[in-house]
């Protein structure tokens, strides 16, 4: 696991171009909640657990922690599975209640980023997985602040496709939907802010075991492919279908895709 400590800030000014298909993309995955659930990856523990580690007083504590943009709780599960007492906070309505199935018993709550639904003071960790760069991080810092009580953690998991494999980075040059480990979309991350400290960032190996079909079904839940026209949708898709069936490795029977999940973490300051 590499460690790089106080990374160059991001800025503001860090926008997506396109402001009305950014919104777009931020919103379609309810109506796939279930193929969400079933498709996408979960969270390497060995990464959760660097991310929580300087709120943590002992390597076995428990603490009260925020999964914030919780989707269909794949980074809940792994808390809770942890032990941690976990509140969840997900602002499409599907995407909830996807959650409240997979992970039942979990205090889940409608909310977002910039209006979170909580006392101040009131987690130890509010952690984001694969939904930073959907934030609008002006808001959304101050508002996490605003929960977390001093000496808490903020950090952001992403998971990416391991594009230092060949037929990976084919696959995302297909695809044109993928998450690059070689080139990471400077619009991701944690933008520095007053009110934490300098983030510091870890990358850890992951996998996910997979089919032809799994893997196409995961690319069918990106939000590039699920804003497509029907038809432009199913011709990419195809595409996909087409590329890992002339691969003797991925044609048939289940195969290991490689990741790399990226972490970034900062502290909450005193005060």
């Amino acid at each position: 696991m590499a460690t790089d400590r106080g990374p160059a800030p991001r800025t503001p000014a860090q926008q997506p171009s396109d402001p009305a298909l950014h919104a777009r993309r931020a919103s379609s995955f309810g109506a796939e909640a279930a193929a969400y659930a079933e498709h996408r990856p979960d969270y390497p523990q060995e990464g959760v657990r660097w991310a929580l580690e300087p709120a943590l007083s002992a390597p076995d504590a428990a603490l009260d922690v925020l999964d914030l943009g919780a989707g269909t709780g794949k980074l809940t599960a792994v808390l809770t599975g942890l032990g941690h007492r976990v509140t969840a906070v997900e602002p499409d309505p599907a995407m909830l209640a996807e959650l409240r199935v997979r992970v039942p018993g979990v205090r889940a709550l409608p909310g977002g980023a910039e209006d979170i639904p909580l006392p101040d003071a009131s987690v130890d960790a509010v952690l984001v997985g694969q939904a930073f760069h959907w934030f609008d991080q002006e808001k959304a810092l101050p508002e996490i602040a605003r929960v977390l009580r001093p000496g808490g953690v903020l950090a952001g998991l992403w998971n990416s496709d391991d594009d230092r494999v060949e037929w990976i980075a084919e696959l995302g040059r297909i695809s044109r939907s993928r998450v690059s480990f070689v080139e990471w979309p400077a619009t991701h991350g944690i933008t520095a802010h007053s009110a934490f400290s300098p983030v510091e960032s870890t990358h850890v190996p992951h996998h996910q075991r997979r089919t032809a079909e799994s893997l196409v079904a995961n690319v069918a839940t990106h939000s590039s492919i699920l804003v497509l026209e029907p038809g432009e949708r199913d011709e990419v898709l195809n595409r996909v279908r087409e590329f890992l069936a002339s691969r003797p490795d991925t044609a048939a029977g289940s195969f290991d895709f490689p990741m790399i999940t990226r972490v970034e973490r900062c502290v909450r300051a005193a005060g």
